[in-house]
């Protein structure tokens, strides 16, 4: 059957303001400044937990941030699932999108680089949960994207057709996964990166979640 699999931070939903709130908390934590800021650094917020606290502890003048970023790790993911939902929002047109796609048969899978509990609890949150026949997380298998097995996974996990799959997403690491699994990827251009995802080649291009089937039919046998 034919699969699309979604990823779910900067693709499905903007979840950046309530990771850099999480990250910030850290900083404050420690006696220190706010640093990040939840527009100008929603690109790193979608590179992840980690990401974010070497930004802004190489902002704070750390010049081996590692260790800060090793410990205050487990502290962000406290932070982030006490508050995951306060500004998150789905993106315009998404969830009747995953509802008419739905209704003609596909199976649908979310594969994310957020850890599974977070992500499971965030789109339960957000009403979404029961449109999924999977949803594999950073820790649900020994590797995560750009290894293309957690995309396999996604897919067969489904019940879907990796012959007949199609990623959407918003990164170079969504990029990567795709191209090392064989499988088509659409990039969104609504995400921190704007129309600058296509400098990474994808199969195609998502301005918004109306033109979804019209994007993704043509790479779907």
């Amino acid at each position: 059957m034919r699969c699309v699999v979604f990823d779910l931070d900067g693709t499905l939903a903007d979840t950046s303001a309530d990771l850099i709130a999480a990250a910030n908390a850290c900083f404050t934590a420690r006696g220190a400044q706010a640093v990040l800021d939840p527009v100008a650094d929603a690109r790193t917020a979608f590179r992840g937990g980690r990401a974010m606290l070497r930004l802004g502890y190489g902002r704070l003048g750390h010049g081996d941030p590692a260790p800060l970023v090793e410990a205050d790790y487990p502290r962000l993911l406290e932070h982030y699932a006490g508050a995951i939902d306060v500004h998150t929002r789905l993106y315009p047109g998404a969830v009747a999108a995953l509802d008419r796609l739905a209704a003609r048969g596909d199976r649908l899978a979310i594969c994310t680089n957020k850890p599974e509990g977070l992500a499971r609890t965030l789109v339960a949150r957000l009403g979404i949960a029961d449109r999924f026949h999977a949803l594999l997380g950073a820790d649900t298998l020994p590797v995560r994207k750009p290894d293309p097995e957690h995309l396999w996974q996604s897919i067969d996990r489904a019940g879907g057709d990796r012959a007949r799959a199609v990623l959407i997403g918003d990164t170079e690491t969504d990029r990567g996964a795709a191209r090392n699994a064989s499988v088509p990827c659409v990039l969104v251009t609504f995400g921190p990166d704007g129309d600058r995802v296509a400098v990474q080649a994808p199969a195609g291009l998502l301005q918004s979640y109306d033109d979804l089937e019209a994007v993704i039919d043509p790479l779907l046998p």
